[in-house]
């Protein structure tokens, strides 16, 4: 903590207490943890100051952090949050219990859903996700290396520009909701087999809800089969989340979605 230039306002009520720095997840955001508290630093981007719009939003209609400080120093941004209790769905004690991991799961993506829209703004419809992708794509955004194996190479497509034309051709309908935007399972926690909250919010938006399951599909295989960490859990079947959710998967759909967010 020495070496970072942290605001005075947070300084005084982070004070000498104890922190660990968060490594799981994808997100180029620095996470610090501490008991009660979570400090996020990360450059200034629209998706960091839509953060703080989506969380304000909801905090009387979804389990989200709260909002104590956030503050923009030159192209950084500072945010202080309450921290959600509980424990993140890709713990050791959801992995080991497929089928009780993916109810949990259901439950939260209707909660979700279920959210009103009335007064909410941020749009994240496939027109605007597609134009966010668009600009990764021509400002090299893009990392290669750091997608699921099949997407680029001799069997996928050439390049990240193949990829977005393909999207831009191949767009599904939408059914909209309130959608987490990157629902993988460390941004969801839960307490007692109950959802205590949802974290990183800051792509989230009316959407197609078929956004939410496609990328809490690809993180439930993906995490089973050791791919983050290395260690492989045995007992999921694709077909759980599914009939969890009472739902005919539209692979298509899965597919498409998966492939979307492969330029974010």
């Amino acid at each position: 903590m020495e070496n970072l230039q942290i605001p005075d306002q947070i300084k005084e009520l982070i004070g000498d207490e104890p922190y660990y720095i968060d490594d799981i997840g994808k997100s180029e955001s620095q996470v610090i943890l501490f008991s009660d508290k979570v400090l996020k630093i990360q450059e200034v981007s629209d998706e960091s100051v839509k953060e703080i719009q989506v969380l304000t939003w909801l905090e009387d209609k979804l389990s989200v952090p709260e909002v104590l400080v956030s503050q923009v120093e030159g192209s950084t941004h500072y945010l202080l949050m309450s921290k959600i209790g509980g424990n993140m769905a890709c713990d050791d004690i959801y992995m080991a219990n497929p089928e009780k991991l993916v109810k949990a799961l259901a439950t939260a993506l209707r909660q979700l859903w279920n959210v009103d829209l009335f007064s909410f703004k941020p749009m994240m419809t496939l027109a605007k996700k597609l134009e966010i992708a668009e600009y990764n794509v021509l400002n090299g955004k893009v990392d290669m290396a750091d997608t699921q194996p099949a997407t680029f190479g001799a069997n996928g497509f050439e390049d990240p520009h193949a990829l977005l034309r393909w999207l831009v051709a191949n767009q599904p309908d939408e059914e909209l909701v309130f959608s987490h935007g990157d629902m993988s399972l460390p941004n969801v926690f839960f307490k007692d087999d109950h959802v205590s909250g949802f974290i990183d919010l800051g792509l989230a938006g009316v959407s197609d809800k078929w956004q939410d399951i496609a990328i809490v599909y690809r993180s439930l295989v993906n995490n089973f089969a050791g791919v983050y960490g290395g260690k492989t859990y045995a007992g999921f079947k694709p077909e759980m989340l599914f009939e969890a959710l009472d739902m005919t998967p539209d692979w298509d759909k899965l597919r498409y979605y998966i492939l979307l967010d492969e330029l974010f």
